[in-house]
């Protein structure tokens, strides 16, 4: 009775009339579902499980299949197993634990630092650190120090705990996207028996915290789409998406990749929703009102907390501060500029520090050294330096060098003025000679002596978005300085001068006027005892001006991020195809070697799935496109291939073709999100190929195939985990390509380097 009312349906679909006379909508296209939920009735009862928008004509609740939860036991016991066996080898740091691990010790000890991703994975990780017994106090200087005496299993516990979760997040996705069981365990042995998922889960690493909220924001997108509507789990379950959304992007920015992927996924909801006649404009306003709430304004709230947090417990000075802005330092305990007290407005006669708003932009600074012979002329050396330095002190002077009597003049946008270096009395200047480095801007260097110079040594003051007149406000204005003889503008440009220049950074003189931080100073530091003096807490940021700025800092940091030496970075293209690794560990025969590699096997059976899915959809398209009828097992096998194989698709997508517009650095790592998807959409496609052996062979001969694809599956991934595993527990002795070494024979490619 129940395939006669499916089937009924599916031929009263296709009657125009009904569309025309419709209360919901079953057009073709609509009756193959969403990305999200196929439309379909399930194997092993007569219930169908509609978009969770429309209310009319709901069937009720979808009975808890209890088959299921011995499945799901085995399924997470295995994969604690795995990520957790030899969690404390080898004792020494492992590739970049030297950050992450510096940076939790951090937290602990409330140390101010930079990073280019946001905070909450590093406060994480210091959070298991601290609860575990870890004091902060192991220093993370490089790979291989040994830990000796620190407890740092717990914070490598707590990653592979989250690590673990993937694979079982993975099983309850493919669940709710195929209905079947057999496609979710697929997907979870692909996951479980990965070398490269082991690996990345065992170290203190951000990789399996991003992961976890990755697949938790999935997970709970995917069973809010299967709820009733506005009851208890519905509010749940978005509640849930929105926290694991604002989880992963406080992570790492990847984040927005899956923020993307729910937004589409919402977007396409709420059309349908629209399209259900049954539902007034008022039941459309409440779903949208509550996607509002659950899905922008709840994780924008708890991403706010996380830097609202990562701010009060950094409030001590530390390695970070040199990134950030003369007024975020102010309010770092143990800063030079914490607590005291200057005067307001820059003015003629003060003495003042000049700090680039670049990243590492430095501080405007010379000293007695020259340029060396063909290097511009030989006049006295103008760098930016990273540090605070005497010699950073610069006398702010009028033109004519007049000295003053009375109340001291102020400094206003558009004045022209000398700066004149404290200790050697050299004036700054500038001319037409190359600079050293960057040959198209010209050389800055110290002129004169005793304050006496020329015209090259004069410079005109701009307040960025300032009008004449306007007033330099100390720390807070952004300032540009002009040379008058040339017309170009002071310039860091970030490079480190050679040996004679003590590897300080480049300071020009720019032809090109384009506002940018590398053209941008502030005055930090101003004494005028003419003056009088006010505390620099009046000019402490608010939390969205800290808030902006660290995000600014960041994406600047992500973007100009450059390979280690002696590392190996990667394209795009190199990751689907397990094209090459990463060494976690050692190099040679006597050290404890770890190599992230994803099991080749796994690797190429995804990169194979990826080709058979699309043939596979385009095949029921044509099908359908045809008129033809086919059997209702194969509706709901075309529903699922388009509607969760077309979800877990873009999912893939989002998450790997941004890397190819990426201009910073890229590792193997970053694929492993992509992975998961890849991962989940080999388990849809192979069960459904396996269940469609019938169409090759008559019963029971197809029964057999169907079966026996599964073992060989399972055997295949199981054999290959057997051979690779030494790559994630590690290795000592012979190297692959020596004799008697646990590799031997197993370096199938020459560019993977184990």
């Amino acid at each position: 009775m129940a395939k006669e009312e499916c089937n009924s349906q599916w031929h009263k679909a296709r009657d125009p009339s009904t569309v025309r006379n419709r209360k919901v909508f079953p057009s073709p296209e609509q009756t193959h579902q969403s990305l999200i939920t196929p439309e379909s009735k399930n194997k092993q009862g007569d219930n169908t499980f509609p978009s969770n928008g429309s209310s009319a004509d709901f069937p009720g609740r979808r009975r808890v299949d209890s088959s299921n939860t011995p499945l799901l036991i085995v399924v997470t016991g295995l994969s604690l197993a795995t990520r957790l066996y030899k969690i404390t080898e080898p004792p020494h740091v492992c590739w970049d634990e030297t950050h992450f691990g510096k940076m939790g010790s951090y937290y602990i000890n409330r140390t101010f630092f930079f990073d280019v991703h946001p905070p909450l994975g590093k406060m994480l990780i210091a959070l298991a650190g601290y609860m575990t017994g870890y004091d902060g106090t192991f220093p993370f200087v490089k790979p291989g120090d040994k830990y000796e005496h620190h407890n740092y299993w717990g914070m490598r516990g707590f990653c592979a705990v989250l690590g673990s979760f993937l694979p079982v997040f993975a099983y309850l996705i493919v669940q709710e996207l195929s209905r079947s069981h057999t496609a979710a365990i697929i997907t979870a042995t692909l996951l479980i028996f990965d070398t490269g998922c082991i690996t990345i889960s065992q170290y203190i690493l951000l990789d399996p915290i991003l992961m976890f909220f990755i697949m938790a924001a999935v997970l709970s997108m995917v069973k809010f789409n299967q709820q009733r509507p506005f009851t208890v789990p519905w509010w749940l379950w978005l509640i849930l998406c929105g926290c694991a959304l604002a989880c992963a992007l406080g992570v790492k920015f990847v984040g927005l990749f899956v923020i993307l992927l729910v937004g589409l996924n919402t977007v396409g909801d709420l059309w349908r929703i629209l399209g259900d006649l049954s539902l007034s404009l008022m039941d459309v306003a409440k779903h949208f009102l509550a996607r509002v709430a659950g899905l922008i304004l709840l994780p924008l709230f708890l991403y706010l907390t996380i830097f609202a947090v990562h701010f009060v417990l950094l409030n001590k000075s530390g390695p970070g501060d040199g990134f950030f802005s003369s007024t975020f330092q102010s309010r770092l305990i143990g800063n030079n500029l914490y607590n005291v007290s200057m005067p307001e407005y820059l003015a003629y006669g003060s003495t003042i520090t000049v700090k680039n708003l670049r990243i590492a932009g430095g501080y405007l600074h010379s000293h007695w050294h020259l340029y060396p012979e063909g290097v511009g002329a030989k006049q006295q050396q103008v760098t930016a330096y990273l540090h605070k330095d005497h010699n950073n002190m610069w006398l702010v002077r009028k033109p004519d060098n007049d000295t003053q009597s009375g109340s001291p003049e102020l400094v206003r946008h558009g004045d022209i003025i000398r700066l004149e270096h404290k200790e050697t009395t050299r004036n700054l200047h500038s001319h037409l000679h190359q600079a050293p480095l960057t040959k198209k801007h010209f050389q800055v260097t110290g002129y004169g002596l005793n304050g006496t110079g020329d015209t090259n040594d004069l410079w005109q003051v701009e307040v960025c978005g300032g009008r004449k007149g306007d007033l330099v406000k100390v720390l807070r204005s952004k300032v540009r300085f002009l040379h008058r003889a040339t017309g170009c503008v002071l310039y860091s440009s970030g490079k480190s001068l050679p040996k004679w220049g003590w590897e300080q950074v480049e300071v020009t003189c720019s032809p090109y006027l384009k506002e940018t931080p590398s053209s941008q100073w502030n005055i930090e530091d101003h004494i005028n005892p003419r003056l009088p003096n006010i505390s620099l807490s009046l000019l402490k940021p608010n939390f969205l001006e800290i808030l902006l700025e660290s995000h600014i800092v960041m994406i600047r940091g992500n973007s100009g991020l450059k390979p280690k030496s002696n590392e190996m970075n990667s394209k795009p293209w190199h990751w689907p195809i397990n094209y090459q690794g990463l060494r976690f560990s050692g190099v040679n025969e006597t050290e404890y070697r770890v190599y992230l590699l994803g099991n080749p096997v796994v690797w190429w059976i995804n990169l194979a799935s990826l080709g058979l899915y699309l043939i596979m959809v385009a095949l029921a398209s044509v099908v359908i496109q045809r008129g033809i009828s086919p059997q209702q097992k194969r509706i709901e096998h075309s529903d699922v291939l388009r509607g969760g194989g077309g979800l877990l698709l873009l999912g893939w997508l989002l998450h790997y073709v941004p890397f190819y517009v990426m201009g910073r650095v890229l590792y193997y790592h970053h694929y492993f999100p992509a992975m998961l998807f890849s991962s989940m959409l080999t388990g849809v496609t192979l069960d459904i190929l396996l269940r469609n052996a019938d169409l090759l062979l008559r019963q029971p001969y197809s029964d057999w195939l169907h079966r026996g694809g599964q073992m060989v599956l399972l055997f295949t991934v199981l054999y290959s985990f057997h051979l690779f595993h030494p790559l994630s527990y590690g290795m000592t002795g012979p190297l692959a390509h020596e004799p008697g070494s646990a590799m031997a024979g197993l370096k199938w490619m020459d560019s993977w380097e184990f």
